[in-house]
């Protein structure tokens, strides 16, 4: 007889490891997602798609804890319950309907960043390895017991979306790789110390806002963290929010564009974006330098929020606005 399975699930992560279920010949009897919010730019897949398109009972609750979530879930006998990058905890009753455990995919090499958005905080504090594991969910936060974990390397120019692309083929690969064991009964399940360990919270638009007085590499690690298709890293200028979208960290030797002469006058500059005849830099507080490769506008309303489309700006139109400010 087929196991029997609940699935929490939403994004990329949620996608492919919905597939992996079906993949295996599980019997997924129910599939629990989010309602796409017309606010957030949707550039992953859709779970309730996979799920239409295999003919799952799907529902999206607001609200996990909903006394209709219980009954929907208790309903559809699990024998497991699954969480794939589903963003609300699960309470503890809910977690019991399933009878053979209730399991988490979690985008971190546990115990370290549990909490929200952990491929963005790795990328933000300099980590060079990430992963996923595969964890028992507990009361709190991924805390439960570890059964598989896959590292990813974080290379020095990745942003947090190639890292996060990594992390999806992990999760894919190893939820594959234990699925038999963990259906049959022998998956192990070790310690998750929490004392060795970190918690991060979630992030917000506003968080990405550069502060050019900080070293170099903190802010290439910011730009990198939020790069697009995250809301970015940005600065303001005068009516102006000018987004950093695609930014490399010039070596303290040069670069081309960037000769070692350019980057003395460069440090004599205050920190903050400048524009010269053919290329865009922030200069930072440390004196380094960032080339910006790609800049991003959107225009800011009266009350210093951001109000119109963003789009790429050009060297030209850049270089207007900062000199328009320096004028102002």
């Amino acid at each position: 007889m087929k196991p029997r399975v609940v699935v929490f699930a939403y994004h990329n992560v949620g996608v492919r490891c919905l597939q992996v279920l079906l993949a295996r010949g599980v019997d997924v009897a129910l599939v629990v997602t989010h309602e796409d919010s017309a606010s957030e730019n949707i550039w992953f897949g859709s779970v309730a798609q996979v799920a239409a398109e295999h003919g799952i009972e799907t529902i999206a609750p607001t609200d996990p804890k909903a006394p209709e979530v219980a009954a929907a879930v208790a309903k559809a006998a699990p024998d497991f319950i699954f969480s794939f990058y589903y963003r609300h905890m699960l309470p503890v009753s809910l977690l019991s309907l399933a009878r053979r455990g209730a399991y988490n995919m979690h985008g971190s090499l546990l115990p370290k960043y549990r909490g929200r958005m952990p491929t963005n905080w790795a990328v933000l504090n300099g980590e060079t390895e990430t992963g996923a594991t595969l964890h028992e969910m507990a009361a709190r936060p991924d805390a439960g017991a570890i059964l598989v974990q896959t590292p990813v390397p974080i290379l020095p120019d990745d942003t947090a979306a190639q890292v996060f692309d990594k992390t999806v083929v992990a999760a894919e690969q190893m939820l594959w790789r234990v699925l038999p064991a963990l259906l049959a009964g022998e998956a192990p399940h070790l310690p998750n110390d929490l004392s060795a360990g970190s918690y991060y919270s979630g992030r917000k638009p506003e968080d990405g806002r550069i502060d050019w007085s900080q070293p170099a590499v903190r802010i290439y690690n910011l730009i990198r963290a939020v790069a697009p298709p995250y809301p970015g890293a940005f600065t303001d200028v005068d009516r102006h929010r000018l987004i950093v979208a695609r930014a490399r960290l010039v070596p303290e030797t040069g670069a081309p564009g960037a000769s070692p002469e350019m980057l003395g006058e460069l440090r004599s500059l205050p920190p903050g974006l400048t524009v010269t005849d053919n290329a865009m830099f922030g200069v930072c507080g440390d004196g380094r330098v960032v080339a910006i490769h790609e800049l991003r506008h959107r225009p800011l309303n009266a009350d210093a929020q951001p109000s119109g489309e963003e789009r790429v700006i050009d060297l030209a139109e850049a270089g207007r606005i900062i000199q328009s400010s320096r004028h102002s």
